[in-house]
């Protein structure tokens, strides 16, 4: 059994437009120990989902419309306010995108974090000594002094290490970290992930990573998925999805990064914007950008195809959908797609057949 399994999650927000629906119907599986990573552009819902397991969800508009969010087995759906406040904190932290933010301005660094274990138990004399503890283990020079610290006297790295040490506090089972290096350097950056990591192999903690961030998800991610407009569009091993980016999105993705391959070359941008949430088209939603589609793209919504490691919500890999006059789509030999234009993986595809 996974550590977090999420089934069809669906979850809507209420707006002056309608019904925007952030997460349309995702699932996806964290293991124990492993990194998940959920990937997209800002405004995909990574973050909704997030919120939607730590049932945090902006009032009074956001509310979870059906699925399941299985936590070693329970639904967190279906326990209280109080039943979900023993949960999260104890079983299930989250390191929260801004520090400054998430972070009270009012309350020392040594109060907050000490809060989190008097909540769940401790007593205060025990929670003030386990922090300075845990200040000395996300890196603080002088433990004692950070405890008297308010956030606005340290700096954006150390703050998000008090981030961390909050969130770990009580040795959850499960991490969520969104974008947990937003605005920090390349170096502060590879601190704040190795950090993560080494608690998660001392407590084997789940980590569900929520980035934009490739880069990142290629150092650290056992397993990932690729949303864009609420939905999962591909899900794979993290080895598999850089080797043979198979979701036209995906490879999108991956042709607009920066590599030594594309030196002196112009970067490839992805045309069009994404749509409005609260009127998805009733076909593929990528549809209106991607350079692949033909004509089942614009009326029929694509469904999960499994594909070798991988699962690609996409028409080029689907049997039952018939091969276009035009032939823009067939399928080859292993039940690949192919195009008048071009395979997945080959030489010639956007990602140049580079992880």
């Amino acid at each position: 059994m996974a550590l977090l399994e999420v089934e069809n999650l669906r979850t809507y927000i209420s707006t002056p437009r309608g019904i925007a629906k952030a997460v349309d119907g995702i699932s996806f599986k964290v293991e124990a120990g492993k990194t998940h990573a959920i990937v997209g552009e800002s405004g995909c819902g990574k973050s909704m989902t997030a919120l939607s397991i730590m049932q945090l969800l902006p009032e009074p508009g956001g509310y979870v419309d059906g699925g399941k969010i299985l936590l070693e087995g329970q639904d967190l759906l279906d326990l209280t306010w109080t039943q979900m406040g023993e949960r999260r904190g104890q079983d299930i932290s989250m390191i929260f995108q801004e520090p400054m933010t998430s972070l009270n301005p009012v309350f020392t660094v040594g109060n907050q974090i000490a809060e989190t274990c008097v909540t769940h138990g401790m007593s205060p004399r025990d929670a003030r000594s386990h922090a300075q503890e845990l200040l000395r283990r996300v890196g603080f020079q002088d433990p004692a002094q950070g405890l008297r610290q308010y956030p606005h006297e340290l700096s954006g790295g150390m703050r998000q290490r008090v981030m961390i040490a909050i969130a770990l506090a009580n040795r959850p089972k499960l991490l969520i970290a969104d974008e947990p290096t937003t605005a920090l350097d390349v170096t502060v950056q590879a601190q704040i992930l190795r950090l993560i990591h080494s608690f998660q192999e001392e407590f084997g903690t789940g980590v569900l990573l929520i980035t934009h961030d490739l880069g990142v998800v290629a150092e650290v991610a056992d397993t990932v998925s690729v949303m864009y407009a609420g939905e999962v569009v591909e899900d794979a091993p993290a080895t598999e999805l850089f080797k043979n980016p198979r979701h036209p999105y995906t490879r999108d993705l991956l042709a607009s990064l920066p590599s030594r391959q594309r030196r002196g070359q112009s970067l490839e941008a992805i045309p069009g914007t994404v749509p409005d949430p609260a009127s998805w088209p009733i076909g593929c939603r990528y549809a209106n950008r991607c350079r692949r589609r033909f004509a089942p793209c614009e009326t029929i919504r694509p469904t999960g195809i499994p594909v070798g490691a991988a699962r690609v919500a996409c028409h080029l890999y689907d049997p039952e959908i018939p091969v276009s006059p035009t032939g823009r789509r067939g399928l080859g030999e292993e039940g690949e797609a192919t195009s008048s234009r071009e395979k997945p993986g080959d030489a010639s595809s956007p990602t140049g057949g580079q992880s």
